[in-house]
Order: C-alpha cells, then sequence, then structure tokens
C-alpha cells in the first residue's frame, strides 16, 4: 500500500515581492509555484503517493491532512506565521509533519512541533530520512553538508499543480554563488562553488514544462544564474535553440549579479535565449558600504552605466536596495532615491538591513552585542524596523526608510521610472508575440480601474507618451502599469500600518502623562473628561483601521487591543481612587 504524502506549501504574506494587487488582473492566484516542494515530489520513490497544497492557491482542508501517511512542508522565514498554524492543524489531527526548507535549515531550533526535519539540500538528507522512516526508527533531526551533485535530481513534478492558477512558473539551474556578501545567506546554505544542471538536463524540464501546457513567464530561480559563467555560455545556446523551435512560449527572468553588464556576450546569449527580465542585487550607491559588506562585485563598475547597458541589451532591470549599513551617510535617502529615479528600475524593492541567521552579519553582530531579535525574513514591508543596533539612531533610519518607498512609489515617480527604462529598452524582435487572451482581459481591466483610481492622471499621461514615441512597447507599458498597481497599492499600506502604530504610541504617550498629572482634586470630573478623551482617541483608531486594506489590519490589531487594554486598566486603577460618598443611616 502506497504511503501517502501531502505536500504543504504556507501561505505567504503580502509582501511587495508577493504581487498580490497585480494577479486580480490576470485572474491568477500566486505570482510562482513551490518548485522545491514539486522537486522533493520527484524524489519520493514509486510507493509514495504524492499531493501538493499550496496555501497560496488554495486553503488547506482538514480532510487534506487527515487522509495523508505524512506531511511535508517546506517554507522561507517569511512564511513562519503559516508554518505555525499548519503544524499545529497537523499535532491536532495527528499526522507527523516534516519540515525543510530555508527556514527549517537556519532555525529548527526555534521550531515546535515537528517530528522530523529534513535539512539543507533534499538530494542527501531526504534518502536517509525516508530509509530511516521505512524501518520505523527516523529521527528528529537530519542535517548535512554535503553540496550534492544536481545533475542527478530529476525534473520537477509540474503534473501536482494547476498551472492555471500561476503568474508564472519556475525552474532552478544552478545553486551557489561565487561572491561572500556579508548580509547574504546564499552561500551559507548553498555554498561558494556555483553547481549547475547540464544543458540536456534543463533542456528536458523545459519540454516538462512545455508538454503541462504552461506558456508565458518562466523564472529561472537561480540566487545568482551567472555565477558559473563558462557552464551558462554553454547552456544558453541550447535555450535559445529550444525557444526557437518551440516558437518562443516562454519570458524567461532571473536573478544574477552586476558583473553581468561587463560581458557582452553573456548579455547578447541571454536576450537571445528569451529572458527579458533580470534582478540584481545593487544594495547601494555608497561605496564604502559596499566595501564594508564584501560586495566587492558592486565596487569597480558604474552602476547606473551597467543597468542601462543590460536595458538596452533588451532585458527589463529590478533591483533591491539596502539602508541600514554601517557606513551609510545621513544623506543615504537622498542617495538612494536619485539613483533609483536615474536608473528607470521601476520594481525597486527597497529594504532595511536585517541580520539573518547564519551569515557573516548576524555573527559579526552577535560578536558585537548588537543583535536585538531574530528576523522576520520580510525586510520590505509592514514591519518597519531593524533586529539590530544600527550605528545611525535607529528612529532616523525607520524615518528614512519610509521617506525613500514614499517617494520612489509617488506615482509620478513610479510611472518617471517605467517611461526611463521604455526608452532605454531594446527588446529582441523574437519576444515580439500575438496578445493573448489573459492579456486582452488585463488591458481592459487596467484601463478601467487604474484610469479612474487616485493616480489616474499619471497613468493616462505614462500610456499616452508610449503611444506616441514608443508604440511596440505599449503592451510592455501596460505590464509595467499593472505591477505598478501593487507597489502603489502596498506603499500606501504600509505607511499607513506605520503611521497607525505612531498614533497609538503618540496617544499612549499623551494620556500616561495626563494620568500622571492627576490630583485628588476634582479627580472624578478630571477622569470623565480623560474617559472622553480616550473613547474619542479609541473611535478614531477604529475608524483608521476599519479603512485599512483588510490584509494589512492584522498588523494592528494587537497593537490596538493592547492600547485599549492598558487605558482601560489605568483609568480603572485611578476611578479606585476615587472617594466614594458615605452612606447615610435612617
Amino acid at each position: 500500500m502506497a504511503t501517502r504524502v501531502l505536500l504543504v506549501y504556507p501561505e505567504m504574506p503580502v509582501t511587495y515581492w508577493s504581487f498580490r494587487y497585480t494577479l486580480p488582473f490576470i485572474r491568477k492566484k500566486a505570482s510562482i509555484p513551490p518548485v522545491g516542494l514539486i522537486t522533493v515530489a520527484a524524489m519520493l520513490p514509486d510507493t509514495y503517493e504524492s499531493k501538493l497544497v499550496d496555501m497560496n492557491v488554495t486553503a488547506l482542508r482538514e480532510r487534506d491532512v487527515a487522509e495523508a501517511d505524512l506531511v511535508f512542508t517546506s517554507s522561507m522565514m517569511v512564511q513562519k506565521a503559516s508554518l505555525e498554524k499548519v503544524v499545529a492543524l497537523c499535532n491536532r489531527l495527528g499526522k507527523p509533519v516534516v519540515a525543510g526548507g530555508p527556514y527549517p535549515t537556519t532555525s529548527h531550533h526555534r521550531i515546535k512541533g515537528v517530528d522530523h526535519f529534513v535539512l539543507n539540500e533534499a538530494e542527501v538528507t531526504l534518502p536517509a530520512f525516508l530509509a530511516d522512516f521505512e524501518a520505523g526508527c527516523a529521527r528528529h533531526v537530519y542535517s548535512d553538508e554535503t553540496k550534492p551533485d544536481i545533475t542527478r535530481t530529476p525534473p520537477p513534478r509540474f503534473d501536482l499543480l494547476d498551472i492555471r492558477e500561476y503568474a508564472s512558473m519556475a525552474l532552478q539551474y544552478s545553486r551557489g554563488c561565487p561572491f561572500s556578501c556579508e548580509f547574504c545567506d546564499i552561500v551559507a546554505m548553498f555554498g561558494h562553488v556555483p553547481r549547475t544542471k547540464t544543458p540536456q538536463q534543463f533542456e528536458v524540464e523545459l519540454e516538462a514544462l512545455y508538454d503541462s501546457g504552461f506558456r508565458g513567464a518562466l523564472f529561472v530561480v537561480d540566487d545568482n544564474f551567472i555565477g558559473n559563467k563558462k557552464n551558462v555560455k554553454q547552456l544558453l545556446p541550447v535555450v535559445a535553440e529550444w525557444q526557437r523551435r518551440k516558437k518562443y512560449p516562454f519570458r524567461l527572468f532571473t536573478e544574477a549579479s552586476v558583473n553581468l553588464a561587463e560581458d557582452d556576450e553573456l548579455l547578447d546569449l541571454m536576450a537571445a535565449a528569451g529572458f527579458n527580465m533580470v534582478f540584481l542585487g545593487i544594495e547601494t550607491p555608497v561605496k564604502e558600504s559596499l566595501v564594508l559588506t564584501r560586495k566587492m562585485q558592486n565596487v569597480k563598475p558604474d552602476l547606473l552605466k551597467s543597468v542601462h547597458k543590460i536595458q538596452y541589451k533588451g532585458m527589463e532591470v529590478t533591483a533591491g536596495f539596502i539602508v541600514g549599513f554601517d557606513n551609510d551617510p545621513e544623506d543615504v535617502f537622498d542617495r538612494q532615491i536619485h539613483f533609483i529615479q536615474q536608473s528607470g528600475i521601476p520594481a525597486a524593492m527597497v529594504g532595511l538591513l536585517t541580520a539573518l541567521p547564519n551569515t557573516q552579519l548576524y555573527n559579526r553582530l552577535k560578536a558585537e552585542n548588537r543583535l536585538v531579535e531574530e528576523s522576520s525574513g520580510n525586510n520590505v514591508a509592514h514591519d518597519l524596523r531593524v533586529n539590530f543596533l544600527p550605528r545611525m539612531d535607529v528612529n532616523k533610519l525607520v524615518a528614512g526608510y519610509r521617506r525613500v518607498i514614499s517617494e520612489i512609489y509617488k506615482p509620478g515617480s513610479y510611472f518617471d521610472r517605467c517611461w526611463t527604462l521604455l526608452k532605454n529598452w531594446r527588446p529582441r524582435q523574437t519576444l515580439r508575440r500575438p496578445i493573448t487572451a489573459t492579456e486582452c482581459r488585463a488591458l481592459v481591466q487596467s484601463l478601467f480601474r487604474q484610469t479612474f483610481s487616485h493616480y489616474g492622471l499619471e497613468y493616462v499621461r505614462f500610456l499616452t507618451k508610449t503611444l506616441l514615441r514608443r508604440p511596440t512597447l505599449f503592451a510592455e507599458a501596460i505590464a509595467l502599469s499593472i505591477k505598478g498597481h501593487h507597489f502603489l497599492t502596498i506603499t500606501r499600506e504600509v505607511l499607513a500600518v506605520d503611521r497607525f502604530k505612531l498614533h497609538l504610541e503618540k496617544h499612549s504617550l499623551t494620556l500616561h502623562a495626563r494620568l500622571q498629572e492627576l490630583s485628588t482634586e476634582d479627580l472624578k470630573m478630571k477622569l470623565a473628561v480623560l474617559t472622553a478623551y480616550r473613547d474619542q482617541v479609541v473611535q478614531e483608531l477604529r475608524r483608521q483601521y476599519r479603512s485599512m486594506h483588510e490584509d494589512f489590519q492584522p498588523y494592528v490589531e494587537d497593537a490596538l487591543r493592547s492600547f485599549e487594554l492598558m487605558m482601560n486598566e489605568l483609568l480603572v486603577q485611578w476611578y479606585a481612587v476615587v472617594p466614594q460618598p458615605v452612606p447615610v443611616r435612617i
């Protein structure tokens, strides 16, 4: 009898990376599938029967768990809250939980309720677990630092997915990175020597994805696709020829280091293979901070020229930026804003520096007694705080970060960057294709929803300029506009959450101060005034809470509840001091 395995991918919170508010335009539920989990499913023997529940696409039901013999889950740190709910459900139903992925690998000692941890890379640790499980003696933790030969890794099980629900698909070509950025945990997990699949192996995976019926955007999920340039240059002609034979069914995008711009041959090979987007870790235009964080590959090149060169070669550049380095000057926020605007990078992911477990940064800060708490894994969303003691005043740092995202995601600023990109962009003719029915629906929705939005004027100006001056890129302009809806929405909500918490803090301090000033003289009357003030503040805070997007309300619920309870307790304590009338005996 087959062992029934339920593979569960926890829910991702709303972040800049999630594109949550873009997905409804194209009638999708998630950006990318859990390629790690469906690859693990492919590693299971034939005696195991697999079922996938991606909680970003469908809800996890009790029946799903009850029918399983084992529950496998893989997660990143940002999925911590959802993982806890998954584990709690499995515990309640008495089903063993097997956890792996980046978050358990770095922090399994902090995760409760998991029966078995299968850590590091599954090619090494999964077989050992399965052998012990079948023998009835499975251990709690399976960990092995060995870096496996991924030419033996099987293709992902695309048959487990409902591909109609995803905006893009995902494949992996390599693991590891040759660089040593202090804040990055990739090297800690996958090593300095990039390991790659063979061109033929990758072509088999492309074919399997093609046979699934999917057409569209394909994310090559490598953390640095060009880490092994020699092997990549052998792969790309194979991909280009396959794309040509299949009439370019996939538009590829990936992550790479900035030194991509120094290699014209590589740029041309990527463009010919169908890559139309690349994510770069730019981090900061401040060279002193780059040197400190050991991001040496970014120190020598002119970063602005590098971005524009990649755009001219036919690939949109998206990028990550960080504030909070020890060497950041006072004007770092202005410099970040200026660089991002000049570069024409619409999707600029700006985050507060965070110390992830097992990184060189984490170890250094720990040695310096500067760690405050563990990271949430999300440095570009609602959680505007750092998990260490920065050199810059922390309030100034958070306020500066708040100003950066507020400035770059003003509608005018965003659409200005989109136009800069379109002026520089020279996409390959091979990527020009008929517009799909999904894209037509997205266009209609975009015109209807965005024209009449709070940023409608800037949206219309951008589209009009594109039609007049670069009409062949109108489809790309619509895509950028739809992505912009997500960025503008989430920025507005992130800042609303931050303002809400600041208001709570302000009102809390005010009430505390006024209570401390109380005296017993006219105490009852003064307390009545303060109670009325408290009620007015709470009513206003509740109104602000209701006006927030429902995705962001959970981030302030606890703070609001704590504020109300604290104010009630303080007032009750003072009311107990009010002299009571002496009863008159008759």
